[in-house]
């Protein structure tokens, strides 16, 4: 048994296995019995692929990867032959015929998929609860709490030293926020920098991206090397940068002219402890010999919400249909909240969908205007810290009403009533500030510079803090995160246990 695999990144390890001094099967066992050993405990890993990754680790690898164990997530990331759930019941026993671009290109890089990670259903939360598995994703920090979502599983099983990385998506803060709850590096890639495909153009329109969790900024960098580049048919293609993203990280950022804020976009209230992240990164980056100051682009947080949730709502839709068409499921088998959040995206007209799209286009430009003086915007990454597990159950009561109001058909009067106004407040008030970068299709990250307690007597836990750049700019991102790492490393903050 590898006895320090805890100790390496991803990085590490293939330079371990490349030297010999230890064999992939002797990396995938480590990997193995750290999973035996915690995920019972936080419930990481849904679906198993012990018996795939065995057979993968004994054969001929090759690839800078070779021989590091991966954990994919269960949402888009299909693996040929293997059940892709993404977090419903209705899709428990599907199987895909063919790999996802996103799995041949980490399998094209050598690594060992030893299985895959819970997400909740249709990756619709910002927490990891989904009902199909009976019992929730729980946080390495602190288990009374979520690890966030929806990469929730992803970001367990790297903060519990699972894997060094793991697969990843955002499609409005699926990155960055169960980065930010579970102490890790997440950085969420620019509009069509990693290849959707072969079944989708583009995932969420755009507004998802695929990447990875991790715990150090060179595995993100090389991750990134491996993942980018468009696929046959895709519908665009974006500019490379001039160097690949690992040499890029060894080069300094030079000085930046950062504008930050720690005012919630919806008005809602944030966590002292969120503020207080913002507030040590200022004085670290001054520190560093960046120009900072207060600053915020000129874009009203209710629009870009509302535009973000009617998204939501015809993305839900189109999920259950795409359910029910490959498996022939019936309503029962999606969960309450998702059959609700589904029959507002039917109620919709194209009309209602395509308005509050060309409203993108209105974010992006006033991004861009701030990207006219500032390189980067800093915030918090949430605004408050992880929520306990069951603290955002929907209470009975509401789930009466659901039902009534699915019974009936009723979404044109949930819609009149104003109720989708309340949703957006209440659904995104914990992470506001995430959407701005889905929408306008930039690159982003969550780095972990700050750890405290919650509440008075409470556990640490870690407080992320959010870098948004001009669309196309993750080199940048990743030089000033490495740079961050040197001059704070956050490695060695462990979860109890790991």
């Amino acid at each position: 048994m590898f006895k320090e695999y805890q100790r390496h990144d991803a990085t590490g390890l293939a330079e371990r296995i490349a030297s010999g001094e230890v064999s992939a099967g002797e990396v995938l066992e480590a990997a193995l019995a750290r999973a035996a050993g915690i995920d019972p405990q936080l419930a990481a890993i849904c679906v198993p692929m012990q018996a795939i990754a065995r057979k993968r680790a004994a054969g001929p690898l090759a690839g800078p990867f070779a021989g590091v164990p991966f954990l994919l997530k269960d949402m888009s990331q299909d693996y040929a032959g293997v059940a892709s759930p993404c977090g419903s019941r209705a899709l428990r026993h599907w199987i895909p015929a063919h790999h996802a671009t996103y799995v041949q290109r980490v399998l094209d890089a050598g690594m060992v998929v030893f299985g895959k990670t819970a997400a909740p259903e249709f990756a619709l939360k910002a927490e990891t609860s989904p009902r199909v598995w009976d019992r929730p994703t729980r946080n390495p920090w602190d288990p009374t709490r979520t690890p966030g979502g929806s990469s929730g599983g992803a970001a367990a099983a790297v903060a519990a030293g699972i894997v060094p990385a793991a697969g990843a998506s955002d499609g409005g803060g699926s990155i960055r926020i169960p980065s930010a709850y579970c102490g890790l590096f997440g950085l969420r890639p620019s509009r069509g920098r990693v290849a959707s495909g072969p079944d989708e153009a583009e995932h969420w329109e755009g507004a998802s991206s695929e990447h990875v969790i991790t715990r150090s900024v060179r595995d993100s960098a090389h991750l990134l090397d491996v993942l980018a580049g468009a696929s046959s048919g895709a519908p665009f293609v974006i500019c490379s940068p001039e160097i690949s993203y690992a040499q890029a990280i060894t080069r300094p950022p030079g000085t930046l002219r950062i504008g930050f804020s720690t005012r919630s976009p919806l008005g809602t209230q944030v966590h002292p402890e969120c503020v207080r992240a913002v507030e040590r990164a200022v004085d670290l980056l001054v520190a560093l010999g960046h120009a900072v100051e207060p600053a915020e682009p000129e874009v009203d947080g209710h629009d870009l919400a509302r535009s973000y949730i009617t998204m939501y709502f015809g993305q839900t839709a189109a999920a259950i249909a795409r359910a029910r068409h490959l498996t022939g499921a019936r309503a029962h088998a999606f969960e309450l909240e998702t059959r609700v959040l589904g029959l507002l995206g039917r109620t919709l007209c194209a009309g209602d969908y395509v308005e509050q799209h060309r409203r993108w286009n209105d974010y992006a430009r006033a991004l861009g205007r701030f990207h006219e003086s500032y390189d980067l915007y800093l915030t918090p990454t949430t605004a408050q810290p992880p929520n306990r597990i069951g603290e955002l159950d929907t209470p009975p009561g509401q789930r009466a009403l659901a039902r009534v109001v699915l019974a009936l058909r009723a979404g044109r009067l949930l819609i009149k009533s104003g109720m989708v106004d309340r949703l957006v407040q209440t659904s995104l008030q914990r992470v506001p500030f995430t959407q701005l970068s889905n929408l306008t299709g930039t690159p982003s990250m969550s780095v972990p510079l700050h750890w405290a307690p919650a509440d008075p007597g409470g556990p640490e836990l870690p407080f992320g803090v959010q870098f948004v750049a001009r669309f196309g700019a993750e080199d940048l991102l990743l030089q000033l995160a490495a740079q961050l790492e040197q001059a704070q490393p956050w490695a060695d903050r462990r979860p109890p246990g790991a």
